[in-house]
């Protein structure tokens, strides 16, 4: 059972944006994937919650984490094969425990828990709250921005994961991403040598 919820071996780098809704992290996965010549992983919890509100009107609930972290792991791990040496993620399940945790008052699935933290990636990009909050059917908390944004820097912190706080307007941040990327695939091929 646990092996849907982990990654599949491979040789790309794997960078994942991660921080609160409406911070750019679809834009930003998509910029760098096309800079790179590479693929990038959709967030599968917008696709599912997305057709629950469109076909129902609900909203997530604690048995939905398990079928959306089995989902990103699909795409993750089909994605992974098709890569140009990186791939880029445009969330992960640890980004999912951390919802999890705000949403249902800490409780979180045990194997998410585990798997969240044990599987692996060469970079974390925290993506800031200072550009403008964009509503749509899924996000609920423009208010409490600051706060998210926190929480999920705590949570890389804690578990001392390897991130770059991006910031500043998109040019400024596609940039600061660029630069710290090349020189993480510069440190690995002179790791490899």
């Amino acid at each position: 059972m646990e092996e849907k919820y982990r990654q599949q071996p491979g040789n790309s780098l794997r960078i994942v944006l991660f921080g609160p809704e409406s911070t750019g992290k679809t834009t930003m996965c998509e910029q760098l994937a096309k800079h790179y010549k590479t693929q990038w992983v959709p967030e599968y919890m917008r696709e599912y919650l997305q057709a629950k509100w469109d076909n129902h009107k609900e909203i997530c609930v604690y048995e939905d984490l398990l079928p959306i972290a089995e989902g990103q792991m699909k795409l993750e791990n089909k994605l992974v094969l098709e890569g140009n040496k990186i791939l880029f993620c445009d969330t992960n399940l640890l980004e999912l425990k951390v919802y999890s945790e705000i949403y249902y008052e800490g409780k979180v699935p045990e194997i998410l828990n585990k798997i969240s933290l044990e599987n692996n990636y060469d970079l974390y990009l925290l993506t800031y709250i200072d550009i403008p909050w964009v509503p749509d059917d899924l996000r609920d908390k423009p208010n409490e921005r600051e706060e998210m944004f926190f929480r999920f820097k705590e949570t890389l912190d804690k578990y001392d994961l390897p991130y770059v706080t991006i910031k500043g307007d998109e040019m400024s941040r596609l940039e600061k991403a660029i630069k710290v990327i090349d020189q993480l695939i510069y440190k690995k091929r002179e790791y490899n040598r």
